[in-house]
C-alpha cells in the first residue's frame, strides 16, 4: 500500500467571487489539514448519486452481414440478446417507466452496431435539422466511453424523423467539460422504421426501431480498439414528454401551476442514481467477445478494479464537494469521510497541486497505481 504523504508547502489562499489567487510560502507543512484551492472548477456543490454502484452489463458478439434498414431480419440481429427493460433514470427511487425499450448490440471490425425499440402508443417528432437539440422531441440517446477514463466520450441524439444530433464532449459539464457540437461521427449510418404513424393523434401506434452502425475508426479515437474480453462503458436513454392533443396535433402538456411544459421522462438502460446522464462512472459495460453471435456464450469479465475506482470516484465526490464549501481540497481523510468518501479497505495518497490535486491508489489484484484527479479523470499508470 501506498502511505499518505504528510508534507506539502503551506498554501495561504485568497479567493474572490470570480478569481482564486494562490499564494506560496516555502515553510514546510503543519499539519496533515493544509490544503489547497482549485482552479476553473464552479464552487458549487454536486449532486450525488442516491442508489447503489451496480452498473449493468451486456456481452457484444460478432455479426455476420448487417444491412442498416430499420428492420431487425438480418440474422445476427435475430440471434443477439436484447437488454433489460429500461429503467428510470434514478433507479428505484421512481415508478417504472411507462412505455418499454430494450436494446440489442453486436460488431465487427468496422462497425459497433445498435438495436433499439420503443415502445409508443403516439409516435411524433418535429425537429428535422441536423445537431439541434433533439431531446426536444422524444428521442434515443447514446453514451461512448471506449476507454471508460470518463473524459473524451460521445453522446448520440435521435428522433423518429431519423434526424440526428452527435457531439464530443472532453469532460463532463460539472467539470467545465467544453462541447464540440459541430463534431460530426464520420460514416456513421443510421434507420429508423415506424410500426404505425407519425403525427396522427388518430391511432394508435405500436413501437418505433432504430438501427446505428458506429464507425470504429471514430471510436477508436477515444480508446482501444475492441478485443475479445475487453470492455467499454456505454449508456442508453430515452427521453419521453407528456404530449395532449389539441386540434388534431400533438402538443407537450403544461402544468397548469407555471404554464410550462412538465419535466420530461427519463429512462435509461443503466440506472444513473440521479437525473443526470453525465456521470459516465455509472453507465454499463458493454463487454467484446469475438464468439459470433448465436454460436456460443461468453462469460462477463469481473474487473476486481472497478471497486478500487469506485472508491477513488467517491473521494473526488467528497473533495468536490468539501472544496465548494471550504475553498479549498484537502489530504485528511477523516474530513473526506464525512462528505460521503467511501473507501475504508483502501489507503489512497493525496498529492495536492497548485490548482488541484491527484489521489492514488495501489491495486492489490492487478499491481496497476489508479489515479483520479480534481477534473475525475480515472486511470492507471498502464493507460495514462
Amino acid at each position: 500500500m501506498i502511505n499518505k504523504s504528510k508534507k506539502t508547502g503551506t498554501l495561504n489562499i485568497i479567493i474572490t467571487t470570480s478569481i482564486i489567487v494562490v499564494l506560496f510560502t516555502l515553510a514546510g507543512c503543519r499539519n496533515e489539514k493544509t490544503c489547497i484551492s482549485y482552479y476553473e472548477i464552479s464552487q458549487e456543490k454536486i449532486k450525488l448519486p442516491a442508489t447503489e454502484f451496480n452498473p449493468e452489463y451486456y456481452i457484444c458478439y460478432r455479426a455476420d452481414k448487417i444491412i442498416i434498414d430499420g428492420v431487425l431480419d438480418d440474422l445476427s440481429w435475430r440471434s443477439a440478446e436484447w437488454t433489460k427493460d429500461f429503467v428510470d433514470i434514478e433507479g428505484e427511487l421512481k415508478t417504472p417507466p411507462l412505455h418499454r425499450t430494450r436494446v440489442k448490440m453486436l460488431w465487427d471490425d468496422n462497425f459497433l452496431y445498435i438495436a433499439a425499440e420503443l415502445t409508443e402508443p403516439h409516435i411524433w417528432a418535429r425537429l428535422r435539422q441536423r445537431d439541434t437539440v433533439i431531446f426536444y422531441d422524444n428521442d434515443f440517446e447514446v453514451f461512448i466511453d471506449p476507454d471508460g477514463d470518463t473524459h473524451e466520450y460521445l453522446e448520440f441524439e435521435m428522433n423518429a424523423f431519423n434526424t440526428l444530433w452527435d457531439l464530443l464532449l472532453t469532460k463532463p459539464y460539472r467539470d467545465n467539460g467544453r462541447v464540440a457540437d459541430a463534431w460530426d461521427i464520420s460514416g456513421i449510418q443510421t434507420a429508423v422504421s415506424i410500426h404505425g404513424t407519425i403525427n396522427d393523434p388518430s391511432d394508435i401506434d405500436d413501437k418505433w426501431v432504430l438501427e446505428l452502425a458506429f464507425p470504429m475508426t471514430v471510436l477508436t479515437e477515444f480508446g482501444p480498439g475492441p478485443l475479445d474480453g475487453s470492455q467499454w462503458r456505454i449508456n442508453f436513454s430515452r427521453v419521453n414528454w407528456r404530449t395532449v392533443i389539441e386540434e388534431g396535433s400533438y402538443e407537450k402538456a403544461r402544468d397548469p401551476e407555471t404554464g410550462r411544459s412538465y419535466p420530461e421522462y427519463n429512462w435509461v438502460w443503466s440506472q444513473q442514481g440521479l437525473i443526470n446522464m453525465h456521470y459516465p462512472e455509472r453507465w454499463g459495460y458493454l463487454q467484446f467477445s469475438e464468439i459470433k453471435a448465436g454460436e456460443g456464450i461468453a462469460e462477463f469479465i469481473v474487473n476486481p478494479d472497478e471497486d478500487l475506482k469506485w472508491s477513488l470516484r467517491t473521494l473526488y465526490y467528497a473533495q468536490r464537494n468539501y472544496a465548494a464549501e471550504k475553498g479549498f481540497y484537502t489530504q485528511n481523510i477523516d474530513e473526506l469521510r464525512e462528505y460521503g468518501y467511501e473507501g475504508d479497505e483502501y489507503e489512497p495518497c493525496i498529492l495536492l497541486k497548485p490548482f488541484g490535486y491527484e489521489a492514488y491508489v495501489l491495486s492489490e489484484n492487478s499491481q496497476l497505481l489508479w489515479t483520479i484527479d480534481n477534473y475525475g479523470k480515472v486511470c492507471s499508470n498502464k493507460t495514462r
